[in-house]
């Protein structure tokens, strides 16, 4: 009945466990939907996903849980929360990690990748997204292998590390190269190679520079609004041709920009940029007036100061003074350098403090223009160095993280052989102590088998002497029997006839025949009387279980040489006593005259039975040499007398000194 009720129990509630996976699979699908959909806000849409979140964590599904925290962590990209992000996709790196899911690492590390380069900390952005590259590069995603390698080249750029900038830009520009063509794909390789154009002028390579921005001017006259592209390609082809000092090709291409003034004012921001620009190379090539040109900066920095924009105001401050100090007019060219280089020096813009330190050297008086070229000096050659170090640290951060993941690779296969030796050895021990506690187990009981057939060889023995005595005794009836019927009985019948016939006589001589009858009568009567006291004799008693224990005894003593003295209490209840107790007393007196024999080189024993308050107290002593009882180890024969004691519920104890003998005292209860 128990074990029906159980089977129901087990497989009864199997599908109700079903059906509530169900039913939680069902509600994280249709919260997931709710979150998805447009029709509810972004904090809406929040509560929709959590909700998911909730039934994901109860279906005990890590892949589960995983797509819906992803879902919570787009809905916090949406909604520009990135504490918030960066805190669920960290969870959700550790879920992807464990799930060995490639895909889910690539786009989780791409995001915090993003996160830490929205927080300025461009080291951890540059790793998380050299992360998502070789993930995706791995998953044979081209498109989001190229954008990540984007990123890196862009953090690469911001850092000064121009030539890893290049590296990486190359790397994604031939995976956008290899993908189909399309206004995206052709804006992603106008912003690559406009952005590799940028990194060879600042590398001082300025053909390669003009050359790359054609390149990307190539891609972007594929697209259909492309104003905007070919407006930076040209004003920074036209910046690279002013470097050159080629002012008049820089400034040809100025005004084919100018030629579409209105479309450029739709951006202030770059407008006040160009309009700088192109005022500082009329003035170059004397294509204005001093006084148009001074308006056209005018206009630039007011344009620029009241977008509050900062790098437009920069750049037109540096075109500013040095126009101003072309003119003479060191007043307002100090004044355009200081307000160009107190800018640059709050935003950490480098190269704008060392052109501006360069203007107020020439501006300023000899002695305060050596402190300038000196701040000049100092600040050019920290960036060179800086840019070495620049260098070195990406590249380390690539070696690190690829050797961190070797490394990880090596741990898990590492831990795998750990666990396949651990299992091996686990499975190796377990195996061995099967074997051996099978043996040991076998030992037992074949002991224990022994022990049995031993015990029934004493049981056997013991019925074997009883046997020996009831045959004594019975043959001691009939002796006794046939004693009184052919001697006594027959003396006292031809006693009766010789009585009956001198009845009726009273002569002398039948008087004296009488007194001798009557003799032999008291001499029959001292026969009985004897015969009575053999029958009195504990003969039983003495031909008992002490019998057996004294044939052992006189069998052991006599093969060992030894003497020996044996003291039993008469009121010892050996019939009372169990078999068992019997046997175990027999077998420890064998061994103890075994290991006396063996030892001690005794030539006497004395063996003693007491009766105790409900125990039986057995002593064996010798006279043997004794033995160190702290050095002593216990040997397979003591241990089984303990044994046996233990088992009849009686206690061993054992006194020894060097030279002075053993005594062995056992107390078993009964």
């Amino acid at each position: 009945m128990f074990y029906n009720y159980l089977f129901f129990l087990l497989f009864g509630l199997l599908p109700l466990f079903g059906i509530a996976q169900h039913k939680n699979l069902d509600s994280v699908l249709h919260y997931r939907q709710l979150a998805n959909s447009e029709t509810y806000n972004l904090a809406q849409r929040e509560i929709f996903i959590k909700k998911a979140i909730a039934f994901s964590e109860k279906t005990k599904q890590d892949t589960t849980i995983l797509k819906s925290k992803r879902q919570l962590a787009t809905l916090f990209l949406k909604q520009f929360a990135v504490d918030s992000l960066f805190n669920v996709n960290h969870e959700n790196l550790k879920l992807a990690k464990k799930l060995q899911d490639t895909l889910a690492m690539a786009h989780i590390n791409n995001v915090l990748g993003w996160y830490h380069s929205e927080k300025m900390q461009n080291d951890s952005s540059y790793t998380y997204y050299f992360n998502a590259s070789k993930y995706f590069g791995n998953l044979q995603m081209k498109r989001q292998q190229a954008s990540a390698l984007n990123a890196m080249a862009s953090i690469q750029f911001e850092e000064r590390d121009y030539v890893g900038c290049e590296t990486n830009a190359f790397k994604a520009i031939r995976l956008y190269q290899s993908l189909p063509s399309n206004p995206k794909t052709l804006g992603s390789l106008w912003g690559l190679f406009n952005l590799v154009a940028i990194a060879s002028d600042e590398l001082k390579m300025f053909d390669k520079a003009i050359e790359y921005h054609e390149k990307a001017l190539s891609y972007s006259n594929q697209l259909d609004d492309n104003f905007l592209y070919t407006l930076y390609s040209k004003s920074n082809i036209a910046l690279i041709y002013k470097e050159k000092k080629q002012f008049n090709k820089s400034l040809e291409i100025y005004k084919t920009l100018f030629n579409n003034q209105n479309t450029l004012k739709q951006d202030p921001d770059n407008y006040a940029l160009i309009l700088g620009d192109y005022a500082l190379l009329a003035h170059k090539t004397k294509e204005f007036d001093t006084g148009k040109v001074a308006h056209m900066f005018s206009e630039a920095y007011a344009i620029a100061d009241s977008l509050d924009n900062d790098l437009s105001k920069m750049s037109v401050a540096l075109n500013a003074s040095e126009f101003y100090l072309d003119q003479g007019n060191k007043t307002k060219a100090l004044q355009y350098a200081n307000t160009a280089y107190s800018l640059s020096k709050a935003a950490v813009t480098n190269d704008v403090i060392l052109n501006a330190l360069l203007l107020k050297a020439k501006i300023e008086a000899p002695n305060k223009a050596v402190a300038y070229l000196n701040e000049y000096i100092q600040l050019n050659d920290s960036l060179i160095d800086k840019e070495r170090a620049i260098r070195d640290k990406f590249a380390r951060i690539e070696f690190e993280t690829e050797q961190i993941e070797l490394e990880k690779n090596r741990i898990s296969r590492e831990r795998l052989w750990l666990l396949i030796l651990s299992v091996g050895l686990i499975f190796t021990f377990i195996l061995v102590y099967i074997i051996l506690f099978q043996r040991s187990k076998n030992r037992q009981l074949t002991l224990i088998q022994q022990q049995q057939e031993a015990n029934e060889e004493i049981y056997n023995l013991m019925l074997t002497q009883q046997d020996k005595v009831d045959e004594a005794r019975l043959s001691e009836k009939k002796r006794i029997s046939q004693d009184l019927h052919d001697g006594i009985l027959g003396r006292l019948f031809g006693i009766r006839l010789s009585l009956d016939s001198l009845n009726f006589s009273v002569t002398d001589t039948a008087i004296k025949t009488r007194e001798g009858y009557i003799a032999e009568l008291k001499n029959i009567e001292d026969d009985l009387r004897e015969v009575s006291h053999e029958l009195n004799a504990d003969f039983i008693a003495n031909s008992g279980y002490l019998e057996i224990l004294k044939t052992l005894i006189d069998a052991q003593t006599k093969s060992y040489q030894l003497t020996y003295q044996l003291k039993s209490d008469s009121d010892i209840p050996w019939e009372n006593i169990s078999n068992k107790i019997k046997i175990h007393v027999y077998r420890v007196l064998q061994e103890s005259l075994q290991n006396i024999y063996k030892h001690a080189q005794a030539s006497h024993v004395d063996i003693s039975f007491k009766l105790g308050k409900y125990l039986i107290w057995l002593t064996i002593s010798d006279n043997g040499s004794g033995f160190d009882m702290k050095k002593s180890k216990k040997g397979i024969g003591l241990k089984n007398m303990k044994a046996r004691v233990s088992e009849c519920g009686g206690k061993l104890r054992i006194n020894s000194e060097i030279n002075k003998g053993t005594t062995i005292s056992i107390k078993i209860p009964f």
